[in-house]
């Protein structure tokens, strides 16, 4: 049996190594290392994909987010309401440009920001509402466009473990996640869905004057070279990257397919275990399973890790301290009343590997293993 690993970048280069080869190849042989062709055309090849009229490269996830947040001329102090549970970059860029983070609890069963405690938390001064599509799903973006809607708020999406999920409207209408508010943004770390082999990112949009900004700061204010409109950054993604990325970008359906696959294999042979809850799917949105993650009892959950390290089953914990508790945001003066959910998560919550590469033996060793440890 092939070792288990979280996610197998390996394996999967293996699988597409002629076509990721002769990619990287013409690069190095057209020495367009920054802004080559690739770049342009990866950009408008995730736009027909996503049906969105802009996409906007950058170098990493975390710039998206920034860049997202600079385009929409915000003042110090405004409020970016967001959820508890998530990954720091998200209530990082908000600080980072003197903006006030709203951590709001997240629903405990999709784990994605509930829109009822962003209702709660809506004041005078909330200028953007920042949902994140958490381990592959999208959050209920019908109710949280209602609200932004209703208060005159941007809707920034974080899309960068959900790229290629739909969100499912009640008319029935689907749009890719990342496609609905405002601005959508996404990373290609190499461990998402969408991955290169470095860090990437990019911002979607179908408003044309935010396109524009958005390319301007991306690339030190410029509007035409060597005249700086705006106060910008360096975020650029690179020609390499994105060659890597138009490969890829030709099976994420695919890629998607078998995460699936394998979650409904730990769906079924995990669901009937009484100390662990299955990951919930939601009727607004398809799960394209950036994560695999079970809720499982507290008291058992730290054994259970260990005994599958034992066995060479790599596990993670995502995420084991809230966002309200971290000591760079100790300055908010947030307690622990009003993040019962997030807090109830990060006690609880265990994520197992899921990966395109993953194979019939593997997931029958898992499974088995589980089931051996909550037998004991």
């Amino acid at each position: 049996m092939e070792d288990i690993r979280m996610v197998d970048l390996k394996r999967q280069y293996h699988r597409y190594k002629s076509e990721i080869d002769s990619a990287i190849g013409k690069v190095i042989d057209s020495s367009s290392f920054i802004k080559g062709d690739e770049v342009s055309l990866f950009e408008s090849e995730l736009s027909a994909y996503l049906d969105i009229k802009h996409v906007i490269a950058c170098a990493n996830g975390t710039d998206a987010l920034q860049l997202a947040l600079m385009a929409l001329n915000l003042k110090p102090g405004d409020e970016v309401i967001t959820s508890d549970f998530t990954f720091i970059a998200t209530a990082e860029v908000i600080a980072l440009l003197g903006l006030k983070p709203v951590l709001v609890d997240p629903d405990p069963g999709t784990f994605n920001i509930s829109p009822e405690n962003i209702r709660k938390s809506v004041s005078k001064k909330t200028r953007v509402i920042l949902p994140v599509h958490l381990f592959g799903q999208c959050a209920d973006m019908e109710e949280i466009m209602d609200i932004a809607g209703k208060h005159n708020i941007h809707l920034i999406e974080d899309t960068a473990q959900a790229l290629g999920a739909d969100c499912i409207f009640s008319n029935g209408i689907k749009r890719k996640a990342g496609t609905i508010g405002t601005i959508g943004t996404t990373s290609f770390f190499p461990s998402k869905n969408l991955g290169c082999y470095g860090d990437g990112g990019a911002l979607f949009t179908n408003d044309d004057d935010l396109a524009a900004m958005i390319r301007s700061i991306g690339n030190h204010g410029m509007t035409k070279r060597y005249y700086h409109d705006h106060i910008g950054i360096n975020s650029r993604l690179d020609t390499i990257q994105a060659a890597i990325l138009r490969v890829k970008l030709k099976y994420l359906d695919t890629f998607n397919r078998e995460r699936k696959m394998v979650a409904d294999t730990y769906d079924r042979e995990l669901g009937s275990i009484k100390e662990l809850t299955i990951p919930e799917r939601s009727s607004f949105s398809s799960h394209i399973f950036h994560q695999y993650t079970l809720k499982c009892d507290p008291l058992r959950r730290d054994g259970l890790i260990e005994y599958l390290a034992a066995k060479s089953i790599p596990s993670m914990v995502y995420y084991p301290v809230p966002l309200h508790r971290q000591k760079a945001y100790a300055y908010l003066n947030l307690k622990d009343d009003g993040f019962e959910s997030t807090n109830m998560l990060s006690d609880c919550v265990i994520s197992l590997p899921v990966h395109t590469e993953m194979d019939d033996e593997q997931l029958s060793f898992i499974c088995s293993s589980i089931k051996e440890y909550f037998e004991k």
